[in-house]
């Protein structure tokens, strides 16, 4: 490099060189970031931004924790990388950490990079295992960009990629914006699994391997199940011999205020897919816990998967190291009471404060605010505004996590009770001029 590192030469560099994922190229305007700590971002200019996005819904420690970044470092010094044919201390000691925060019934985990391979994997073991090739997710769900994840994912995204077989979406519950006409949670549950039911019988109740749900979808707008939802998808899987995978990418590790986000519901599924938190994102990993009958089941038959970087040593390092840490910090309690006593009751104070917000929900550090421009019909607020509303927090340092028509609030696990009221603060007075423009 032979230039001076400012703002200006990072932005060139990127705009010349680097393809963005989800975006159109032309139109770009990356923000500059040049490092980090905790819950805070800074660019070149010295200019801070209060991280309230975790970045991808990832960064559950903060940033730059030191004990993680010393563990990668002291694993990078011994072993930097080693095939995953062979046995190494780091995987065996990740793999026995994470399984301590499963249900009983679940004995060995295989690691990917990532939590779309994650997703592939464990519809691949269900597939296998069962002799049965359809998967039924939910439209509102994501469950990542790779070939059969993304068909498994049902947001428009998967429109454009539709390339893999055996994949049939059902409607979960979201009694906002009910697809069943129910009038409370109960009803929105009943209706759901009785839809669910029927999907299941016109697809073909030998056909079906597996269901995958994410515990609570998160990028489909944080939609926390109803009580008894998802012990009554567990049934159904039983009643007709399909496997329950359920996606905790997004939601486990310390995110809805529990270990995994399974723990706040009466469910045991057969595998559970994971990544971002289980060590904040910094250095790739994913994964699948496997159940004992599944897990029996492959001590006899061959299982046709694997990667190059399956439990990779710098990413089983940080996965120890965060582990660790969120156990002896005490980060998911933090996670819990944060959200209960201060974010949550904050976030429903602002949505009965402005007509603009149609509903506050969420568990843990896991909120949404749905913005909506006529609060009789729920009409969503047009995306424009929505870029809009994120530009005007970003300017005053606070970095946010939108989709559509919602404000995902989803600091790090670590988050302060002071740093809560400043974002609160920030929200309070941009939601307010919004809603001075724009609401009726």
């Amino acid at each position: 490099m032979n230039k001076p590192v400012s703002n200006e030469y990072v932005h060139a560099l990127d705009r010349q060189f680097v393809f963005h994922s989800w975006s159109t190229q032309g139109n770009l305007n990356p923000l500059v970031i040049a490092g980090g700590e905790g819950c805070t971002l800074w660019d070149y200019e010295g200019r801070q931004y209060l991280d309230f996005s975790s970045q991808l819904v990832n960064t559950n420690i903060g940033h730059q924790h030191p004990k993680v970044i010393a563990a990668i470092q002291e694993q990078a010094g011994t072993l930097v990388t080693v095939a995953p044919a062979t046995a190494n201390l780091m995987r065996g000691e990740a793999a026995k950490r994470i399984l301590s925060h499963a249900p009983d019934t679940f004995s060995k985990v295989f690691f990917t990079n990532a939590g779309a391979d994650a997703n592939e994997n464990a519809m691949r073991m269900a597939r296998l295992y069962t002799g049965r090739d359809k998967i039924l997710s939910a439209y509102r769900s994501y469950h990542g960009s790779t070939g059969a994840a993304i068909v498994a994912t049902g947001d428009p995204r998967r429109v454009p990629n539709e390339f893999a077989r055996g994949h049939v979406h059902f409607f979960n519950p979201y009694l906002f914006r009910s697809e069943f006409h129910a009038s409370d949670e109960e009803e929105e549950c009943q209706r759901a699994l009785q839809h669910l039911r029927r999907v299941i019988e016109c697809e073909g109740t030998n056909a079906i391997a597996a269901i995958l749900l994410e515990t609570v979808p998160g990028t489909a707008g944080i939609l926390v199940p109803p009580k008894g939802y998802l012990e009554g998808v567990r049934s159904l899987a039983d009643e007709f011999g399909m496997l329950l995978i359920l996606d905790e990418v997004m939601a486990g590790f310390g995110r809805t205020g529990s270990w995994l986000a399974l723990d706040n519901f009466n469910v045991v599924p057969d595998l559970i897919c994971f990544a971002k938190g289980v060590n904040s994102g910094y250095v790739p990993a994913g994964g699948v816990m496997i159940s004992q009958p599944v897990c029996d089941y492959f001590d006899n038959h061959f299982f046709p998967g694997g990667l190059t970087y399956s439990g990779h040593p710098l990413a089983m390092a940080a996965i120890v190291a965060t582990l660790d840490v969120m156990a002896e910090e005490g980060i998911v309690d933090n996670s819990r009471r944060i959200g209960q006593e201060l974010l949550g009751p904050g976030l429903r104070a602002l949505a009965d404060k402005y007509p603009l917000i149609g509903e506050a929900r969420g568990i843990g550090l896991f909120w949404a605010l749905e913005f909506v421009s006529d609060e009789k019909l729920k009409t969503p607020l047009p995306a424009p505004v929505m870029a809009q509303m994120k530009a005007a927090f970003q300017a005053r340092g606070l970095l946010t996590f939108i989709v559509d028509n919602r404000l995902h609030v989803v600091p790090p696990c670590i988050v302060s009770p002071a740093q809560v009221t400043q974002a609160l603060g920030i929200f309070d007075e941009v939601i307010g001029e919004f809603s001075a423009r724009h609401a009726h």
